[in-house]
């Protein structure tokens, strides 16, 4: 007898396990295929924003992530950038997200993906409507008017099997089976650059750093490389790291001297052992589309790039909450076939300018950059240009804003687009992420939202809260209200009624009571 489930998740890394205990968390039934038995010991997707940690709060898994971080509680996150070597006299520390900390309920975190994912693996086993098979890929996808069939093979070949599923998520990856199977094609930019990936532990390493405040990272541009850094992050403080640099195309893990390449990017001589060398693509793509009837991509599967600034997993972990909700409410019936459909709308173009204006554009300006500065050139020029780079690298945490202002299911200006650009702001803003506020209780609001749509209502008249009230009931969408006064903070919302949907994003925002309550309830979840 075949397997049913209302969700088949293929792929069980972070992103997958992630969208599978979302949608676990809100009773749906869920498989999960995963080809690896244990999660790749291979230190990458480590930098998780304040976004992200406040999924894993609502996970309830927060604190267990934080204390799986391989680094000690409190060594900063931040990193360190030099000019030619990290030996130069020329380097600075930008200042990264913690500028906009107080804009999330929780802080940022760092720690190697193999501990997110032991972490996640362990919360999903605590769920029995989550059903994980490790060792076992998909091979096949098929889909009708009544759901879709995925053919699945044990990894060393000894059994198969066909899951039925009302929808299937592919969080498989950059080599998406799922992606191919459906015809969804990706785009972008590709910079025809080989690159390494090396894992290695070196006491030495540590020691030589030390004229560096305490850091986790530490970036090389040099002058010969277009634009490309040179890349060491910490695994732990005293002896684990991991490098990234640009090499030749013809490079193998036999014709190339990559102890040389890292003392070189060091500045100084050092012992150093490798464990793993690998190489990648340097690439930004996107595909064309997020989903084809009942199937859905997400994470890598969807879009990818450069690990540079963690924009990859905390894009992917953003994917899986965005359509983990919107498959959650379909299946639960209130939510419909144009709510599915506004998970590509919102997420396709946020990564579109992540990959293009955060990645691309800074490996492009950092290329012009050296091209035309030089301490050799003229020193006195090189040093001021450098030093604004400081301030200039800490704006960009500042401005990345991912938000849904054009989604269909937003009540958002006309001509107003969603997209990645923006300003840090405590208002209440339609299309973007609330910001956390404290309550006359003590608790924060973040503390009382619930899984579907929150009523925030700050001195409105209740007259107001019982329109929404009963408009959602109507229509059968869980709302819970949330009444306090204007004051103590909440006032910086600029607003008094907030409507706020399960995924945290502001939908619509008021003073006064609604025209039309129905008619908002009925826009903001695609029933309309």
């Amino acid at each position: 007898m075949e397997k049913r489930h209302q969700v088949l998740v293929v792929g069980g890394g972070p992103v997958g396990a992630s969208l599978a205990l979302e949608l676990g968390m809100r009773g749906i039934s869920v498989g999960v295929v995963e080809r690896r038995t244990n999660p790749q010991r291979i230190p990458k997707g480590q930098n998780l924003t304040q976004r992200t940690l406040e999924h894993f709060y609502y996970w309830g898994i927060a604190d267990e992530l934080r204390s799986a971080r391989a680094m000690p509680q409190g060594y900063p996150i931040g990193g360190v950038t030099a000019y030619g070597n990290l030996m130069s006299e020329y380097w600075i520390q930008p200042p990264q997200r913690e500028t906009v900390r107080d804009f999330y309920f929780q802080a940022n975190e760092r720690l190697p993906q193999y501990h997110l994912e032991e972490v996640v693996r362990k919360r999903m086993a605590d769920f029995p409507n989550i059903e994980v098979q490790y060792g076992w890929t998909a091979e096949t996808v098929e889909q009708d008017d009544t759901g879709v069939r995925v053919s699945i093979a044990e990894e060393d070949g000894s059994g198969h099997e066909v899951i039925e599923a009302d929808y299937v998520v592919g969080c498989d990856g950059a080599r998406s089976v799922v992606r191919d199977q459906i015809g969804i094609v990706r785009s972008g930019s590709d910079f025809d650059q080989l690159m390494l990936l090396a894992v290695f532990r070196s006491t030495e390493l540590h020691k030589g750093l030390e004229r560096f405040p305490p850091r986790s990272t530490y970036n090389v541009l040099h002058p010969d490389l277009k634009g490309y850094w040179q890349f060491f992050g910490r695994i732990d403080v005293g002896e684990g790291w991991f490098f990234h640099a640009p090499v030749p195309a013809d490079t193998t893990r036999d014709n190339f001297d990559f102890h040389g390449l890292i003392q070189e990017a060091a500045g100084f001589e050092f012992a150093a052992e490798f464990d793993h060398v690998g190489f990648w693509d340097l690439a930004v793509s996107v595909a064309e589309d997020y989903q084809n009837g009942r199937v859905f991509i997400a994470g890598d599967s969807a879009h990818s790039h450069p690990p540079y600034g963690g924009f990859g997993l905390n894009n992917g972990l953003e994917d899986a909450v965005n359509i983990g909700w919107k498959l959650a409410a379909r299946l639960d019936g209130w939510g419909t076939d144009a709510l599915l459909k506004t998970y590509s709308e919102e997420r396709r173009p946020i990564f579109r300018d992540t990959g293009e204006d955060f990645i691309a554009a800074r490996i492009n300006k950092d290329a012009e950059f050296l091209e035309r500065y030089s301490p050799e050139k003229d020193e006195e020029e090189f040093a001021r240009v450098w030093k604004e780079r400081e301030y200039t690298g800490g704006m960009r945490a500042e401005i990345y804003v991912p938000h849904y202002e054009g989604s269909s299911v937003v009540m958002g200006e006309d001509g107003a687009v969603c997209g990645a650009h923006g300003v840090h702001s405590f208002t209440a803003r339609t299309g973007h992420h609330l910001p956390p506020q404290p309550l006359s209780s003590g608790r924060n609001v973040f503390e009382e939202l619930d899984s579907g749509f929150n009523l925030l209502a700050f001195g409105a008249e209740d007259k107001s809260v019982q329109e929404f009230e009963a408009a959602a009931k109507a229509r059968g969408i869980p709302l819970n209200c949330i009444r306090d006064s204007f004051e103590g903070g909440r006032e910086k919302y600029e607003q008094r009624l907030i409507l706020v949907r399960p995924d945290q994003f502001v939908v619509w925002t008021g003073d006064d009571g609604p025209n039309d309550a129905s008619a908002i309830m009925g826009q903001v979840s695609g029933q309309d």
